[in-house]
């Protein structure tokens, strides 16, 4: 696997003990951030986002199934991530790894905590007919905070979905036919920000090689300042008064990347 050498986390680490970052930005701010929608003609919804060099492909499709025993009346949520060889030769072609799986288990918890999707409105017939929501995430660059361009995608090809038609006669979905009904979604936009510590020092949206050196993230899952997941990586562990600080660090930028999705979304 390409790693980082220890020269270059050297010189990063050095960087941040004087507030800099190679690429200019301060500790606290996020690299350009473009979304654009409905990228895909067969996909419910869709989206494209782009965090610096880092890029993402996200789809939603929905199907209708049997409903688990234990939610009769409530919908499905499958998240899940192909991270791909053309985004990155660390990633290979076969079965998932563990940060495939785990990236699309973590916006997975972030969507369900966050109760973003009204589950119960996705109830055809109580234990018999529900519809399930299937997010796809597909890496298409990998230069670092893959994480955070995956949630974001994720929160818009939601937004912008429809539901499929539905022939109730038939018991079937007719794919490629969409009603004008939108996802149940709640109100407020659940926005996953992810800050990494390296040293002393506390940043967001990482470049690949900060990310490399990174010894603990925590992504956060908000909406307007009410946290509905947190989501810690890395094998150190971290005191009471760091966690404040990225608490803070997480609030303190959440507002640019809600203003950049509210954008896309109009």
């Amino acid at each position: 696997m390409i790693e980082t050498s220890d020269i270059t986390g050297e010189r990063i680490r050095r960087y941040l003990e004087e507030g800099k970052r190679f690429d200019g930005r301060k500790p606290d701010e996020f690299r350009e951030i473009t979304i654009e929608t409905g990228i895909s003609k067969n996909a419910e919804g869709s989206a494209r986002v782009k965090i610096g060099k880092t890029e993402v492909f996200v789809g939603v499709k929905m199907d209708v199934v049997e409903p688990y025993p234990d939610s009769p009346d409530r919908g499905n949520l499958i998240v899940s991530a192909e991270l791909l060889p053309l985004s990155s030769p660390r990633f290979e072609n076969g079965p998932p790894k563990f940060p495939t799986i785990e990236l699309g288990r973590i916006i997975d918890r972030g969507i369900r905590e966050s109760e973003f999707i009204d589950f119960e409105k996705l109830c055809i017939k109580k234990g018999e007919k529900v519809w399930t929501v299937f997010i796809d995430i597909y890496s298409i660059n990998d230069d670092g905070n893959l994480l955070d361009a995956s949630g974001i995608g994720a929160i818009v090809a939601l937004k912008n979905s429809k539901i499929p038609v539905y022939d109730k006669k038939e018991g079937k979905v007719l794919f490629g036919e969409r009603t004008k009904e939108k996802i149940p979604l709640a109100k407020d936009i659940i926005i996953p920000i992810t800050v990494h510590k390296i040293g002393d020092n506390f940043i967001v949206d990482p470049t690949l090689e900060e990310e490399d050196i990174s010894e603990v993230r925590v992504t956060i899952g908000s909406s307007k300042g009410v946290i509905s997941s947190i989501q810690k990586g890395g094998d150190k562990s971290l005191k009471t008064e760091e966690l404040y600080r990225i608490l803070d660090l997480s609030e303190k930028v959440w507002d640019e990347i809600y203003s950049k999705i509210e954008k896309s979304l109009k």
